[in-house]
C-alpha cells in the first residue's frame, strides 16, 4: 500500500503524487482510493487501492535506474511493423505495461522512425504521450526540471 506523498507511476498517464487516500461509495460498496495529482498531464486521478496491481501502478524508479533508461534510449532501434496501425497497437500495449524501459523503447523507436519518415498523426500523439510519461518519471526520479528531462531524452536517442 502507498502513502500520502508517495510518487507513483500510473501507466498511460505518467508519474504523480498521492495527495489523499479516501473512501468512496462505488455501486453501494465502500472502496478506498488514492487521489493522485499528475501534474505533467495536468490531471487528477482516483485510483482504486485494490486495483493498483492490476492497473500496473508502481513506485517511481530510484535515481540509480536512470542509467538503465539512458541505455535503453541509446540502444539500437528494434524492427517495427511496417503497418502503422499494427505498430500503433503494439506500442500502446508496450506503454500499458507501465515498465519505464518499455516506454523508453517506444520513445526511441518512434523518434528514430519519425526522423526517417514522418509519423502518422496518431503515432505523433502516441510519441508525445510516451515522452510525457517517460519525462514525468525522470523528473521525480532524478529531481530534474521538465526542460532537463526533455533534454536528457532528446540527447540520448
Amino acid at each position: 500500500m502507498f502513502n500520502i506523498g508517495d510518487h507513483i507511476v500510473y501507466p498511460m498517464y505518467g508519474a504523480g503524487i498521492i495527495t489523499e487516500i479516501v473512501e468512496k461509495d462505488f455501486l453501494g460498496e465502500m472502496r478506498m482510493y488514492y487521489n493522485v495529482s499528475l501534474p505533467y498531464c495536468r490531471m487528477e486521478a482516483s485510483v482504486p487501492v485494490d486495483n493498483c496491481e492490476k492497473l500496473g501502478v508502481r513506485p517511481v524508479i530510484d535515481k540509480a535506474r536512470i542509467e538503465e533508461v539512458i541505455a535503453a534510449l541509446k540502444s539500437p532501434s528494434e524492427p517495427m511493423n511496417p503497418n502503422w496501425n499494427k505498430r500503433y497497437r503494439e506500442n500502446t500495449e508496450r506503454m500499458q505495461t507501465g515498465d519505464i524501459l518499455e516506454v523508453a523503447a517506444v520513445v526511441r523507436n518512434l523518434v528514430r522512425t519519425d526522423r526517417q519518415k514522418p509519423l502518422s498523426t496518431g503515432e505523433k500523439k502516441l510519441l508525445s504521450t510516451a515522452k510525457q510519461i517517460l519525462e514525468s518519471e525522470l523528473i521525480y526520479a532524478g529531481g530534474y526540471t521538465m526542460e532537463e528531462a526533455d533534454e536528457m531524452v532528446e540527447l540520448n536517442i
